[in-house]
């Protein structure tokens, strides 16, 4: 019986968002972004936006490669959830070196916003993960926080950009690696935590002592 080929088209399509809009992607952008508006200059965004991407996006997923292709977890998006602790643990580990660089090196305090937003997400991913043990989506959460910081930062019509988080969210239950739900709490983690998180630390810190 010959394959459909709507049914092909979709699948493709989800596999796209699922790889093209990975966590990893945004995470490793994002920081630049945040810098730019941040600091407006070249270099200054250069530098800020590769310390957090490095150390949270960078260093993370080499490891995630590594232990994928050794056999340590299921694939680079680690889809099974008894494997996300090593990944969880030295993302959060890393991400925690960056930040220290960022508050040694004086950065913005934007960045320190979204590095601590990043570290918050992960705390509660981590809670969900092993002590719910339950798989929530981290594609969406991800992308959903990536959508409202953005709009934090640049206004309003970045909104637009949800089209793409929701875009990736429903790859994830077409390829069958989550559920609905797993994908609707992990965008409401990234819109709460991730975007939240930041709106709250960037009000704090820029209210604080310099």
């Amino acid at each position: 019986m010959r394959a459909d080929p709507a049914t092909g088209f979709v699948h493709r399509s989800a596999r796209f968002a699922t790889e093209v809009l990975a966590p990893w992607v945004w995470v490793l952008t994002l920081p630049f972004a945040v810098a730019a508006a941040a600091t407006r200059s070249l270099w200054p965004s250069v530098l800020w936006g590769l310390v957090v991407a490095v150390t949270a996006s960078v260093i993370p997923m080499v490891v995630i490669v590594r232990g994928a292709r050794g056999g340590r977890w299921d694939g680079h998006h680690v889809t099974n959830r008894e494997g996300r602790l090593v990944p969880l643990v030295v993302a959060g580990a890393s991400l925690t070196v960056g930040i220290a660089v960022l508050l040694l090196g004086g950065a913005p305090h934007e960045m320190l916003a979204l590095a601590g937003s990043m570290f918050a997400s992960l705390v509660v991913s981590m809670a969900i993960t092993f002590g719910l043990k339950w798989k929530v989506s981290l594609h969406a959460a991800v992308a959903f926080a990536a959508v409202v910081v953005g709009a934090l930062v640049y206004g309003p019509w970045l909104l637009l950009l949800v089209v793409t988080a929701v875009f990736v969210a429903w790859s994830r239950v077409e390829l069958g690696d989550h559920t609905k739900a797993q994908v609707l709490v992990g965008s409401l983690m990234g819109v709460v935590v991730g975007g939240g998180g930041y709106a709250l630390l960037e009000v704090l810190l820029r209210a604080s002592p310099s």
